[in-house]
């Protein structure tokens, strides 16, 4: 490949992926697949269209291709006679080559640990999406490892930037790196903490982990000061890096975006397990920095680097996404959606056609309400997306949810079959899905024929899911199905996957009428429920607040709808807590809700929920 030996890997890869962001999937796969063995950078842009494709479907075909090639990357960056790690521990002397040839060797080895980095995070990304415990806990001690690497690399690549800094004002000096980094992009991380070293000159003592919250230094667990000593990395104790001359600002500026990438998602990720499972797990001694991790993609996504374009989707999938299915914000998404449309804006004339773009302002378009809009959006990107099937599904599961939330359920059945026969990825919520909504609609006899599909196609014991999709359908075809407990489950799906704040006033009203006229006695619990979650959303706390109070209340129901209760106090907790008068109260029930309850549907997303409402509770208190 003599050709490909005058390649700059850096530009080319940044060249694909921006080719498969403008739909060019085909030809972004087939460049990296080319070019796959060239470089560890160009291996990991073919690994990471794999783990792409993986996380849009959930398929554990596509899952396992993604772990294969992940594992592939690494053992390219890991083939030198000593290692990356051994390697980069090795400092660079200028008797050993001359200073062309160290810069070369210097910024390969910290692009190498970067990559590895990265690739464990996304290594524990897959872990993380089986839902398991056991999934959890080895996603935990993968990311232990990638922290430790970004705090090396991090450590690394700033001592270099303060020497190269310090000569900019040289004769024929470099750039600084202020003139280097992205425009009007906030800092990388926040100021390292002072750390005494005796090798180090008093400039260069600081440490490369982040300041440590109060919460973490008031920890006193020793488990938890293990976990926090040993992330420190272990050559502040040597000798700094020796700058080289050829090392420009400009490339050292690239790779500090593309450690920021890696190290923004590692926070993000952090900070979204569930806490009981995060004590569990110990990972690195306290949580994850949710807003250093947001500042870190930022700074990434105004980098040269290749996974600048990856830092911007990474960053509207927080907003769209896991901001408000989370609650991360408590009800407040606005922040989230001025965000994204802000990022969308900026990129509009760098995808103009991107289907993954416009996906993403459909979910704008979808979370303000504008649902008629959304399904415009969500349509168009299915049409651009021909050829992709993984992107097309995504856009059917969103048309899908979309027609759902206006009621439309014949239109939502459409989708959801054609994601039960084409995809691959969890076919028995798909029949769920399918079967409701066609039972909603009317068509009784083929909604009772699909629910019996679902438990046959009943697979995974251990995804929350699974479960809960094939023991509804259960529950539907035992009496069998009328329409109206159909419609009952389509809206309880709503509230469980947080889309009931997107319907407008009229559907959410039809949603009431049709509550009121259910008489089953064994589900009168959730019924109340979700009575008070659309009192909830159309602003009617006092309704609300007595319907979740009669569903705290019932008993009978609790062996089929075990989840009622907690959620129930959860929803009450929140509300009591937008008074100031009665925010003990609704502290008192969220942690009621966290501490009484257990091995309920979809316990580890109220945690999350109850967390995330506690820690503003507590940060409004300390303001």
């Amino acid at each position: 490949m003599a050709e490909a030996e005058q390649v700059d890997d850096a530009e080319l890869s940044l060249r694909g992926i921006n080719m498969l962001l403008n739909n060019g999937f085909k030809e972004s796969a087939e460049l990296f697949h080319r070019y796959r063995n060239y470089s560890p950078l160009m291996s990991f842009g073919a690994s990471f269209v794999s783990f792409l494709n993986a996380m849009m479907t959930f398929e554990e075909e596509k899952m396992q291709v993604a772990y294969e090639d992940l594992r592939a990357t690494e053992r390219l960056c890991e083939c030198d006679s000593t290692g990356v790690i051994e390697t980069i521990k090795n400092k660079i002397r200028k008797s050993q080559v001359d200073g062309h040839r160290s810069e070369v060797a210097m910024m390969e080895r910290l692009q190498r640990l970067i990559i590895v980095a990265d690739c464990q995070v996304y290594l524990a990304v897959l872990s993380f999406v089986r839902q398991e415990l056991s999934a959890y806990i080895k996603a935990g001690w993968i990311l232990r490892k990638a922290w430790k690497m970004y705090n090396k690399c991090y450590n690394d690549i700033s001592q270099l930037q303060e020497a190269c800094q310090r000569r900019s004002s040289a004769p024929q000096g470099v750039l600084s790196s202020d003139q280097a980094k992205p425009s009007q992009s906030p800092p990388l991380l926040p100021e390292p903490q002072e750390e005494h070293s005796t090798d180090l000159p008093k400039d260069n003592q600081k440490s490369a982990l982040p300041p440590v919250t109060k919460a973490a230094q008031s920890n006193k667990h020793p488990d938890h000061q293990e976990a926090h000593t040993s992330s420190k990395p272990k050559h502040s104790q040597k000798a700094p890096l020796r700058y080289e001359a050829g090392l420009t600002a400009e490339s050292l500026s690239r790779l500090k975006g593309s450690v920021s990438f890696g190290y923004g998602l590692f926070h993000l990720c952090i900070s979204m397990v569930p806490p009981h499972l995060l004590k569990i797990i110990n990972l690195l001694g306290f949580p994850g920095d949710r807003q250093q991790g947001l500042t870190s993609l930022t700074y990434a996504s105004e980098s040269k680097d290749m996974k600048a374009p990856l830092a911007t989707l990474a960053l509207l999938w927080y907003h769209t996404v896991v901001q408000p299915f989370f609650a991360l914000d408590g009800s407040e998404t606005e922040a989230g959606l001025l965000a994204a449309k802000a990022i969308l804006q900026k990129k509009e004339a760098e995808y103009p056609d991107s289907s993954l773009f416009i996906f993403f302002k459909g979910r704008v378009l979808r979370l303000e309400c504008q649902i008629s809009s959304a399904l415009t959006s969500f349509n168009s990107a299915l049409e651009l997306a021909t050829g992709q099937r993984e992107i097309q599904h995504i856009c059917l599961y969103e048309i899908g949810w979309c027609s759902m939330i206006e009621l439309s359920f014949t239109d939502a059945f459409k989708a959801f079959d054609r994601l039960r026969t084409e995809s691959r990825w969890s076919q028995c919520y798909y029949a769920y899905l399918t079967g409701v909504c066609q039972g909603a609609a009317g068509d009784l006899d083929r909604a009772c024929s699909v629910l019996k599909d679902a438990a046959r196609l009943f697979r995974r014991k251990h995804n929350q899911i699974e479960q809960f999709s094939m023991r509804k359908a259960e529950d539907l075809r035992k009496l069998p199905p009328t329409r109206e407990r159909c419609t009952m489950a389509a809206i309880e799906v709503l509230y469980l996957w947080k889309a009931l704040p997107n319907s407008s006033t009229s559907k959410l009203q039809l949603m009431i009428e049709v509550l009121q006229q259910m008489e089953d006695s064994s589900c009168s619990g959730l019924n109340y429920l979700l009575l008070g979650a659309v009192h909830k959303c159309l602003g009617n706390s006092p309704n609300a607040v007595q319907c979740f109070q009669v569903a705290l209340r019932d008993e009978q129901g609790r062996l089929n709808n075990s989840y009622v209760q907690p959620y129930s106090l959860y929803e009450l907790g929140c509300i009591f807590l937008e008074s100031p008068e009665s925010t003990a109260k609704g502290r008192a029930l969220l942690l009621q809700a966290k501490e009484d309850f257990s091995a309920y549907d979809f316990e580890n997303r109220l945690h999350v929920r109850i967390h995330t409402a506690l820690a503003s509770l507590k940060e409004e208190a300390s303001q």
